[in-house]
């Protein structure tokens, strides 16, 4: 044994098999020999009754002062109960974040989540989460590195915030499968970007061009009668879209759709006389059990998108989506004074929150009081009081008659 120096290093002949060198200095520290004449620093100890032995770094890319000291600090941790090289063993053999993807996806979203919601975590993780952060290894990931995945996409800032929502989820069952420490989760404090939730309604004159399209087209025949059924029972049900587009004829009940299942849970669409009527002109298929029947046998209509963008143009509606006929029902139904209670029960929503979005668009029922009780005080006090003479009260009461 002598003290590692590069001279002594590099003086070291080459033998056929492997051999090591220890240092006086440092008991643990050495150099392997290998016979191809590799040389490396190891470090070597006992724990819990077994020789742990780790090659660390070639000679030359460390100085043997600087590996002494990564030596005495690895034995340091030993002293301190740790196992150095069994940690490193588990790093190398932790998954990627491309490998945890692939079990969250396998093992939680296919079993527990919708299948919208399985698109949608699937498609953030093609195309957002494994080509920046795939390579990764899960235990490695900080939250640095995910507020410079989410500041990257800030030109996209709900696709951001709904990947930041994935990856959270993902990182949280990292946890709870053992891959991550608890409360480790490199997502928080990561804040989301302001979304502003679109609110988009038509007019009644814009549901009457709608209207018109739809019939003409009808006649024409330019647009395949499953799209034109699909939108006529979308802006007349206030269904979402998922659930007319995959509406089964056996969820068709006497003045109501029974549905097993949506994004709230089991769910009763009332029909209006309107939608029973559409309902009632559709043809069944004896080989689909699908209301919004599509070409193949067994499927349903899954192209929505690239006929309503026909329609749309036509009605003179542009940018208005799908979804936006939803809205249109829910406002329609503000606006004839229904309650947010009512709409609610209409359109599935399990909290009242979702509803009341559509609260301005109701009649105010205070200002509707405050304007009957000040018009009947003004008329007792006679109008004298306020200084107003006989065609100033005339004036006033037909102004409040007609606010």
């Amino acid at each position: 044994m002598a003290k590692l120096t590069k001279r002594t290093i590099d003086s070291l002949e080459v033998r056929s098999k492997d051999y090591f060198v220890w240092d006086d200095e440092l008991g643990g520290f050495g150099v392997r020999v290998m016979p191809s004449g590799v040389r490396s620093y190891v470090v070597q100890y006992r724990i819990g009754g077994r020789t742990r032995r780790s090659a660390f770094s070639r000679v030359g890319r460390m100085t043997p002062d600087e590996a002494r000291k990564h030596a005495r600090e690895l034995l340091v941790a030993v002293d301190k109960g740790r196992d150095p090289v069994a940690e490193e063993e588990a790093r190398r053999r932790s998954p990627t974040i491309a490998a945890l993807c692939a079990q969250f996806l396998t093992e939680h979203v296919a079993h527990r989540c919708k299948p919208s919601t399985q698109q949608e975590y699937r498609r953030s993780v093609d195309l957002f989460i494994n080509p920046r952060l795939g390579t990764f290894k899960v235990e490695d990931v900080k939250r640095a590195d995910v507020a410079r995945l989410h500041h990257d996409l800030r030109d996209i800032p709900y696709q951001a915030n709904r990947t930041l929502g994935v990856l959270s989820k993902l990182f949280n069952l990292a946890e709870v499968w053992g891959l991550r420490p608890d409360g480790s989760n490199p997502c928080r404090h990561v804040k989301k970007y302001p979304e502003r939730r679109r609110e988009r309604y038509l007019s009644p004159e814009e549901i009457g061009r709608l209207g018109r399209v739809l019939s003409d087209a009808e006649q024409a025949g330019s647009e395949h009668g499953p799209v034109i059924d699909a939108i006529r029972l979308l802006i007349l049900t206030g269904a979402r879209l998922g659930e007319i587009q995959t509406l089964r004829w056996e969820h068709v009940q006497d003045g109501y759709i029974a549905l097993p299942d949506s994004k709230t849970g089991a769910k009763r669409i009332v029909l209006g006389k309107a939608a029973a009527e559409v309902l009632r002109r559709i043809k069944r298929l004896p080989d689909n059990p699908h209301v919004i029947a599509g070409t193949l046998p067994g499927r349903f209509w899954t192209d929505l998108q690239r006929p309503w963008r026909r329609i749309r143009a036509k009605a003179g509606l542009p940018n208005v989506r799908l979804h936006d006929l939803r809205h249109t029902f829910a406002s329609v139904a503000a606006g004839r004074g229904e309650s947010l209670a009512k709409i609610g029960g209409l359109l599935g929503h399990s909290h009242v929150q979702t509803t009341a979005r559509y609260a301005h668009l109701a009649p105010d029922p205070l200002r509707d009081t405050a304007d009957r009780t000040a018009g009947e005080i003004f008329r007792a006090m006679g109008n004298g009081e306020l200084g107003l003479g006989a065609a100033d009260s005339t004036e006033s009461d037909s102004k409040l008659a007609a606010e």
